[in-house]
């Protein structure tokens, strides 16, 4: 990482791209990867990709999606306090005393999620934060002052935490799920051309729209793109930090490296080659077992067209889904190596095929 992509890294994450809201900084991410590519499309629902040997016919993608968790405001009381539903997996435990950015149709309105003082709450049976009683002031006395502000019913909600380092050594903040992969796939493509790279197929970077509500932006890009082949990178949970199972969600660590999903949609010739590469170039990797479906944009590629070879490559990741979402710079790092050493040993036309 250097000065500029690291600029990019902040300035990225840093701005708010709520899932059906992800334009702004999918702005900025063009912005920053089209000098690294020969060309680039958006497709109508704001998923947007570069693109190298557009010509070529045999097509690779490597991607990651773009969106954040949110919030939509649902109801606004008489006395001006807002009632909210989730847009994706919002966590309504974390919620009392953040503070959020409303963005209203007259700009960015400033709240908070309030909570009853701890001087007035029954210890005996205390009253746990549910989506029914979350609640957001934004110093308003009346419903009809919110209106005057520019919000409404359907307005999105972001959490206003941003970027820091902790440590020297991980980066945390608020939505690193998923646009820190967002970044590693645009770093790919920087280094594939500051290295004079020259690829024998032509590859589609791809940041995707809508993940967090059922991976829709890549079923939709998939379709559009018929890859002979995609390489996906998302986030899984570091289970390392208290209050995680590992004999239910596994044994990932921080620091590790990239971890390497088995499953039905990851293509087993594909995964194995990952592996090779790894091992090769002597990356460090972990390994991660999904039951029945990744949950993550693998599913979509995968089972697109006619069926397309495909496989996950995750970033393992403390507290995700809150606002102090942290991942480990070294691991940032790897899964970069990893992404752009199996692109350069890839030959143009290889058949992934179980059955020859």
């Amino acid at each position: 990482m250097n000065k500029t992509s690291e600029e990019f890294l902040f300035k990225y994450l840093n701005n708010a791209s709520p899932t059906g809201f992800e334009s702004s900084g999918q702005q900025i991410w063009l912005d920053y990867i089209k000098p690294f590519t020969d060309s680039y499309f958006t497709d109508n629902y704001g998923t947007a990709v570069g693109v190298i040997n557009p010509d070529a016919p045999y097509k690779v993608v490597i991607e990651a999606h773009a969106d954040e968790i949110a919030w939509f405001v649902n109801y606004i009381s008489d006395n001006g306090y807002i009632y909210v539903v989730r847009n994706g997996g919002s966590d309504h435990q974390i919620a009392p005393s953040k503070r959020v950015n409303l963005h209203g149709a007259k700009g960015v309105v400033k709240g908070v999620f309030g909570w009853p003082a701890i001087h007035v709450r029954d210890k005996a049976k205390e009253e746990s934060p549910t989506l029914e009683n979350i609640f957001i002031d934004v110093g308003a006395e009346s419903k009809e002052e919110v209106l005057e502000m520019g919000i409404h019913v359907g307005t999105v909600i972001t959490f206003e935490d941003e970027l820091f380092k902790l440590n020297d050594k991980f980066l945390c903040g608020r939505a690193l799920d998923n646009r820190i992969g967002g970044f590693m796939i645009a770093e790919v493509a920087r280094r594939l051309k500051e290295n004079k790279v020259e690829l024998p197929f032509g590859l589609y970077v791809v940041n995707a729209v809508q993940e967090e509500i059922g991976l829709r932006g890549a079923e939709m890009i998939a379709a559009r793109i018929k890859p002979d082949v995609a390489i996906i990178t998302d986030v899984c949970h570091d289970t390392q930090s208290p209050m995680y199972d590992k004999k239910k969600q596994g044994d990932q660590k921080c620091g590790s490296g990239p971890v390497l999903a088995y499953g039905p949609a990851v293509h087993n010739n594909l995964l194995d080659m990952v592996i090779g590469v790894a091992e090769d170039k002597e990356i460090p990797f972990q390994r991660f077992a999904s039951s029945r479906s990744t949950g993550t944009d693998t599913d979509a590629f995968a089972y697109s067209n006619e069926g397309v070879p495909s496989a996950l490559i995750s970033l393992p990741l403390k507290y995700m889904h809150t606002t102090v979402e942290t991942a480990h710079q070294k691991d940032i790092e790897e899964v970069i190596n990893l992404m752009y050493e199996f692109l350069v040993q890839l030959k143009s036309g290889h058949d992934f095929s179980y059955l020859k």
